[in-house]
This record gives structure tokens, sequence and C-alpha cells, in this order.
């Protein structure tokens, strides 16, 4: 016979920990230089994603 694996089922806690700050909108925002030109706009933007959530946002320069 086979063993049996017993999986752990993570807390309410550990599962939603980080994300609490940006349901409130508090992200923590981080500046992405990976693509600065938008081509639909056709002018230069700041690309910004959230490290806790993962959000993106855009911002017009």
């Amino acid at each position: 016979m086979g063993d049996v694996v017993r999986f752990k089922r993570p807390k309410p806690s550990e599962k939603h920990r980080g994300k609490t700050l940006c349901r409130s909108n508090f992200h923590k925002w981080e500046v992405i230089k990976d693509n600065q030109f938008d081509v639909k706009q056709g002018r230069l933007v700041t690309v910004l994603r959230c490290t806790r959530c993962g959000e993106m946002r855009i911002r017009g320069n």
C-alpha cells in the first residue's frame, strides 16, 4: 500500500498576508522601466506595479 500524504491547508492569515493594505488602497508602488513608451497613446508613460499584490498602474508623464 502507498503512504498517506497529509496536505496542510493554509490559514486565512497566511493566505492573505500582505494584501490587507492593498485592499484599503495603500499599495506599495514600484517603477518598472522595461516598457516606457506606450504605442497606443504615442507618448512616454511610467508603469508602476504593486510589490504586494501585483496590480499595475500607468501614469502619463
